[in-house]
């Protein structure tokens, strides 16, 4: 398959388009998977493909910049899938008044040196910190990550995703009490995939 090419530009309406059609292009494969939540699945969604694409990157940045709360002093994620999220929203975020820090959260503890979760900045304690997630399953995942910030002092409210695969994530992290946003759903992959076959 050959991916799409296209300019920078700052029309959001435009950006989730374009990300969108990467996602289909790049990342949504079907057949039989075994997925990291140990359930089985008919699909697996492979975001690496887009998330360490120039265009792919770019996009999720702008995009993941804009769901922000304005007073978000850095976005966190649990290696290794939100790596290139936090990396590329903290870079977008550069030339804005209020730049954001990007903080990677280990699954275990360094082993070596400082022997830190986290990895990044030190900010203040306090400091509001949102969590990035590549695809969401259960959600058990950007979880961890919340954790490991709040034992740090962070404030955790919000867990934004690149993808929900509507899996149960959603109604797990409203139980925890915390606010939940998907860029896409699962369904919004297939039925663009439905619309690029001409369906």
């Amino acid at each position: 398959m050959t991916s799409p090419t296209f300019p920078p530009t700052t029309n959001l309406a435009t950006v989730r388009a374009e990300l969108l059609d990467l996602f289909c292009d790049r990342a949504y494969r079907e057949g039989d998977f075994v997925l990291s939540s140990g359930n089985r699945s008919s699909y697996y969604i492979n975001s690496k493909e887009v998330t360490l694409h120039p265009q792919g990157a770019l996009a999720a940045g702008q995009l993941l910049l804009s769901m922000l709360p304005p007073d978000t002093a850095a976005v966190a994620g649990l290696t290794l899938g939100a790596d290139p999220l936090v990396t590329a929203v903290s870079v977008v975020s550069a030339p804005e008044k209020q730049p954001v820090f990007a903080l990677i959260v280990r699954k275990e503890a360094k082993g070596h040196g400082t022997r830190a979760y986290i990895e990044g900045p030190s900010l203040a304690p306090g400091a509001k910190v949102v969590v990035l997630e590549d695809v969401v399953t259960t959600g058990a995942s950007a979880m961890k990550a919340v954790e490991r910030l709040r034992d740090a002092g962070y404030a955790v409210e919000r867990i934004i995703a690149l993808v929900d695969r509507l899996q149960g994530g959603a109604e797990f992290y409203a139980q925890q009490g915390l606010q939940f946003q998907p860029v896409f759903t699962i369904t919004d992959i297939q039925q663009r995939l439905r619309e690029m076959a001409g369906e």
